[in-house]
C-alpha cells in the first residue's frame, strides 16, 4: 500500500456519510459497544461493492439506468426508513440513559444494508481501487483486493474513533432529553437529506 493510497483512502473514510451517521447514533444512543458493532457492520457492507467492482457488476449499474436507479431508490427508501427508526422510541437514540436492547445482529445488518444498498459504492470502487494497482503487477486481482482490504480496516478503525467521540459525550446528552430530543432530530434529518441527497444523484 503506498502513501498516496493511505492519504486519499483517509480522506474517503474521514468525509462524514451514511456509514459514519449510523456509528455516531449508535456512540450516542447505545455507547461504545454499540458503536463498535455499528462500525463493523458497515465496513462489513463493502464487501459486496468490492466484489461487484472486480467481477465488474459495477460496470453493469453504470451502463444500465434501470438496474441504477432499482437499487439506488431501495437505498433511498432504507435512508428514509433509519430517519424514521430513529425518531422512534427504542430506535438508536433513546431519550433515557438506559443501553438499548438492539440486538448486535440487528445493528449490524442495517449497518451492512446501509452501504449495500448505495450503488453509487460499486462505482467508487470501480473506479478508485484500479488507480493504484502498478502496472507490472502479474496478479491484479490480489493487488485489488489487498488495496479493498486495507481500505476497509481503515473504515473500521475511523467509525471507532466516531464512535468513541460519540459515546464519550452520550452521559451528558442523554442526562438531558432536550438535547436527546434534538439530537435525534438532527440525526434524523441527516439521514434524510442523504435520502434526498441520493435520490437527486445521477451516478
Amino acid at each position: 500500500m503506498t502513501l498516496e493510497f493511505f492519504a486519499t483512502s483517509l480522506i474517503v473514510v474521514l468525509l462524514p456519510g451514511t456509514g459514519v451517521l449510523y456509528t455516531l447514533a449508535h456512540g450516542v444512543g447505545s455507547g461504545w459497544r454499540a458503536s463498535v458493532v455499528a462500525a463493523l457492520g458497515c465496513t462489513l457492507g463493502i464487501v459486496p461493492h468490492i466484489i461487484a467492482s472486480i467481477a465488474g457488476l459495477a460496470a453493469l449499474l453504470h451502463t444500465s439506468a434501470l438496474a441504477f436507479q432499482f437499487v439506488k431508490y431501495l437505498g433511498v427508501a432504507y435512508l428514509f426508513y433509519m430517519a424514521w427508526s430513529v425518531l422512534q422510541e427504542g430506535g438508536a437514540l433513546q431519550m433515557s440513559g438506559q443501553r438499548t436492547t438492539t440486538s448486535d445482529v440487528k445493528i449490524i445488518v442495517n449497518g451492512l444494508l446501509l452501504n449495500i444498498l448505495n450503488p453509487k459504492l460499486s462505482l467508487f470502487f470501480l473506479a478508485f481501487l484500479p488507480q493504484f494497482i502498478p502496472s507490472h503487477t502479474p496478479e491484479p486481482t490480489y493487488y485489488m483486493l489487498s488495496l479493498a482490504a486495507m481500505f476497509m480496516l481503515l473504515t473500521f478503525i475511523v467509525f471507532v474513533g466516531y464512535g468513541a467521540f460519540a459515546s464519550a459525550t452520550r452521559r451528558y446528552i442523554t442526562s438531558k432529553p432536550g438535547v436527546m430530543a434534538w439530537f435525534r432530530r438532527g440525526f434524523a434529518g441527516a439521514f434524510g437529506v442523504l435520502g434526498v441527497r441520493l435520490a437527486l444523484s445521477d451516478r
